[in-house]
């Protein structure tokens, strides 16, 4: 098999797995082929596997009645697009309803089990699994020094998934002394043979000292020990790179298609 036949065949399960799960599951709220969520503190989300075939007018109306049920309820909504879905002018008809797309992301997909190398940090340099509020506390503030604005809504998400709410997950973060150097979370998904890789923001000081490799290879060790079969990510400019060194594929793109209410768009600040 060639590598872009792989990329096909896991493109082909990524949708067959980790969306089709999407819009299975019991206590989503559907909308014709879409799943609608409303996450604390983030707004509404639309996912979906496919659009059942809409298209032309009949697309534009259904579109139109996502993002009412959100003006409704005075919310954001962020619609995930892949870059493969169908109609292939569906980012056009977004646009005309009025969302704006965020920037593009890289999905990326490999074999656990090909990436699960003995991790190697740098010298100094220790990977540890975490799961006390303080630790996920320290990681907020290692984000917000890569980043720059508030990441308070990371220890709560985490702390809940850690406790059994929504998709197991597996917290990992690299330490120097007493100092979180950088931090990653993993998210298992039942029902799948996948588990998706999440951060990995490091501070500026440690980068390019293979930080980000090693705990790729840490988490991928951890999914292979729990089943798993395949790793996904949906990946930045800046990861992308890296990943395929180590053996993950680009099988699509994803962009956030994000429509705000009229208040929210004038309050926020201008660049």
């Amino acid at each position: 098999m060639t590598i872009d036949e792989r990329a096909v065949a896991y493109r082909d399960t990524y949708n067959e797995q980790l969306r089709a799960r999407g819009v299975a599951r019991e206590a989503a709220e559907r909308s014709g082929p879409v799943v609608r969520q409303l996450l604390a503190g983030h707004g509404g989300l639309i996912t979906y596997r496919d659009l059942g075939g809409l298209e032309g007018g009949e697309l534009d109306t259904f579109i139109a009645a996502q993002r009412d049920h959100f003006a409704a309820l005075g919310e954001e909504v962020e619609w995930k697009y892949h870059g493969h879905d169908l109609p292939a002018d569906l980012p056009e008809r977004l646009t005309a309803a009025g969302f704006t797309a965020g920037e593009r992301e890289t999905v990326l997909v490999g074999e656990a089990a090909q990436l699960a190398a003995e991790p190697v940090p740098p010298r100094g340099v220790t990977l540890r699994e975490v799961t006390s509020r303080a630790d996920l506390e320290r990681m907020q503030a290692m984000e917000e020094a890569v980043w720059g604005y508030d990441h308070s809504w990371l220890p709560d998400v985490l702390e809940r998934e850690l406790n059994g709410e929504g998709d197991p997950c597996v917290v990992v973060i690299a330490e120097a002394g007493d100092e979180v150097v950088s931090g990653s979370w993993m998210r298992l998904h039942p029902g799948t043979e996948f588990a998706s890789l999440w951060g990995g923001s490091t501070l500026a000081a440690w980068r390019g000292r293979g930080i980000y490799r090693a705990l790729v290879a840490h988490r991928a060790q951890l999914a292979v020990a729990r089943g798993v079969r395949y790793l996904q990510v949906d990946a930045s400019d800046d990861s992308r790179p890296i990943l395929a060194r180590l053996g993950l594929l680009p099988v699509t793109t994803t962009t956030p298609y994000v429509w705000k209410p009229a208040a929210d768009q004038q309050e926020r600040p201008a660049g």
